[in-house]
């Protein structure tokens, strides 16, 4: 095992792996800020966390060290000036507009523990909890409103706030206000924490950065190649940014940019397809025909290089990963109804922690038949209440270290 971020693939044996832990934010969610937290149901926390605990149980039962973003954060703000500098900015964007709010958030949460603190930045920051006399309009208007700071429910997703890739990382500019300061907390364990992100580490992609990118949508098809989804939440502005770095500074050859459908059902690219094995991906099945893709390689100048291709995805794999054959393991096989309900439950977003070795949801048991059938490795995780956030193992976690294969 390499130290360090490395992620050369999907598929080499995991090692180490970043996830968060649901917690109180999750009892932030209502049915009336669904809309505004991206939800569209209440997942129940005890059950929700022990699936999670489970997950990643079986995680450390198959030789991979599991860190959460709680501790790694905490590690990160143990300095006082880092912690203040970061509630400040936590704080200036969580869209408080009265001064005195937010003075009185700050001493709030600089009173607090490392950890309360990281937690409560996660949970909320509920009006009840602070006695101040706001002289802003805006929170006037918003008064009726439970919370200064929002809670942060979408974290246990850790896949889209940041990606490794190589030896690198990247910090997502979050497509959505509800999940940006996700990304907030990242950015502070790549800077101040040097056991998540030793000397050395490159930086693809920054929190700062004025164009939307998502983790969904990085695949690390291979030493070579990664493959970007230009989705509803990834913009192309942000793709050929990442691009120029990543094919200016590391050893990779070549980005492949999968147009998919700008919709909830299509996402993220990880929600399209994944990589399960050498030759082995999952699929959702309304991908079969004629895909459009864009390639960026750099040519001798330094300069980028763009060629279109259109192509059905089964050509474009072999070719580019220079397979004779590939086999593409539609979710819920042939049965349509079966497709659109393990669809629905993140069937095809699938976690490899080796090569032909998968953790899937157990619910899905028609693409996880297949799946068996097929020679693959399936290990399956309860999820009753985690999959209402409609994300499936790949979207929980973000791989930090894998063998090359």
């Amino acid at each position: 095992m390499k130290p360090g971020i490395n992620n050369y693939s999907e598929i080499g044996k995991l090692n180490k792996v970043l996830l968060h832990r649901l917690g109180d934010e999750i009892e932030g969610l209502v049915p009336d800020n669904f809309e505004r937290l991206l939800f569209d149901d209440i997942p129940y926390l005890k059950v929700a966390q022990q699936e999670h605990d489970r997950f990643a149980d079986l995680l450390r039962e198959n030789d991979v060290e599991v860190i959460y973003y709680v501790d790694e954060t905490v590690k990160a703000l143990k300095n006082p000036k880092v912690r203040k500098e970061f509630v400040g900015r936590f704080i200036n964007e969580s869209a408080i507009y009265s001064d005195a709010v937010k003075e009185a958030l700050e001493e709030y949460l600089m009173s607090m523990t490392v950890k309360d603190m990281v937690e409560k930045v996660i949970s909320g920051v509920k009006k009840s909890e602070i006695a101040v006399q706001s002289n802003s309009l805006a929170d006037y208007i918003a008064s009726g409103y439970p919370y200064y700071t929002d809670p942060m429910p979408n974290l246990y997703f850790t896949r889209d706030p940041g990606a490794c890739v190589g030896n690198g990382l990247n910090i997502h500019h979050m497509s959505t206000v509800a999940r940006r300061r996700e990304a907030l907390l990242l950015q502070y364990m790549f800077l101040h924490n040097k056991e998540f992100a030793p000397e050395g580490s490159k930086l693809w992609y920054d929190y700062d950065h004025a164009y939307s990118m998502e983790g969904g949508d990085v695949l690390v098809l291979s030493k070579d190649i990664v493959a970007i989804g230009l989705s509803q939440r990834t913009t192309v502005a942000g793709i050929e940014r990442f691009a120029k770095n990543l094919l200016d500074k590391s050893s990779f050859k070549k980005i492949l940019v999968f147009d998919i459908p700008k919709c909830r059902a299509f996402m993220h690219l990880d929600t399209v397809f994944t990589m399960v094995d050498y030759d082995k991906f999952t699929i959702h099945p309304e991908i079969e025909g004629p895909l459009q893709l864009f390639e960026i390689t750099l040519n001798k100048d330094g300069s980028p290089h763009f060629a279109s291709i259109q192509d059905e995805l089964e050509n474009i794999l072999k070719i580019e990963l220079g397979l004779p054959a590939v086999d593409l393991i539609r979710c819920g096989g042939n049965d349509a109804q079966a497709a659109q309900r393990e669809q629905w439950n993140d069937g095809s977003n699938t976690l490899a922690i080796a090569p032909g070795t998968v953790v899937t949801y157990e619910r899905n048991y028609v693409t996880n038949d297949l799946l068996d059938k097929k020679g693959v490795k399936v290990l399956t995780i309860p999820s009753s209440e985690i999959s209402r956030g409609r994300g499936g193992p790949r979207c929980m976690s973000c791989p930090v270290n894998r063998d090359d294969l």
